[in-house]
């Protein structure tokens, strides 16, 4: 491929990946990445609602991976509360699974910025035959695309298996219990998963440019190797 060509994928390729650098960063900064309702279980078995009239019961979740709302509805209007991670809601959620989340987030972002950094410097530079070149290209990648998807997986875990929702729901709450009604993942978890489409998309466009894969052996290894025994 010619090396003109070679650049304008590279630019493309580094484009992309500090776009998904910023919109990580952006996604982590927001609360949604869930949105649901909630319903006033005890709220609703006192009165035996039914119906229509379980609507003055259900209220309004959403939250992301620092802070969020909930709206408490026990039949006497919308009681909205807010709250955080950290460190209130640290001893009823997974901890470990949520700072997790948070840590492979920054590491997307710091290696989605490293990415478009060497993306560029093959562009409009000399690259190196070591972690400049085309294996550091596909490296910064992976690692990327890898942590997009462990983001995506741990964060599904903690809300499905969990229930995030219905513990941040009875966070504080005494004598009423609250239960999930229905919940969604919303926009800044869909963005994660952009963003590892995003990465794997720049390794197949590194292939494209005509690099081989890291740790593929060569076509004409073969046919060097019986040319050299044939000499002896």
């Amino acid at each position: 491929m010619p090396a003109q060509q070679k650049k304008i994928i590279f630019c493309i390729a580094g484009v992309l990946s500090f776009a998904c650098a910023l919109g990580t960063a952006a996604a982590i900064g927001t609360q949604l990445w869930v949105k649901g309702t909630i319903l006033c279980k005890t709220g609703a078995l006192l009165v035996n609602a039914t119906g229509q009239e379980l609507e003055k019961f259900i209220g309004e979740i959403q939250y992301g991976l620092f802070y969020g709302e909930r709206v408490r509805q026990c039949g006497l209007g919308g009681r909205p509360f807010q709250f955080s991670f950290f460190p209130d809601l640290l001893k009823i959620i997974p901890a470990s699974i949520h700072v997790s989340v948070v840590l492979f987030c920054t590491v997307l972002i710091v290696f989605a910025l490293v990415g478009a950094g060497f993306f560029m410097f093959n562009a409009f530079g000399s690259p190196y035959e070591t972690l400049h070149g085309p294996v550091g290209l596909y490296l910064w990648s992976f690692i990327a695309c890898c942590c997009g998807c462990l983001i995506m997986i741990l964060f599904s875990s903690e809300v499905k298996i969990h229930h995030l929702s219905e513990k941040i729901a009875n966070f504080k709450e005494g004598s009423f219990t609250f239960k999930t009604h229905s919940e969604q993942f919303a926009n800044s978890f869909w963005i994660v998963l952009v963003c590892s489409l995003v990465q794997f998309l720049n390794a197949l466009l590194i292939r494209f440019a005509g690099f081989e894969f890291p740790f593929s052996k060569p076509k004409d290894s073969g046919r060097t190797t019986g040319a050299v025994d044939l000499m002896y």
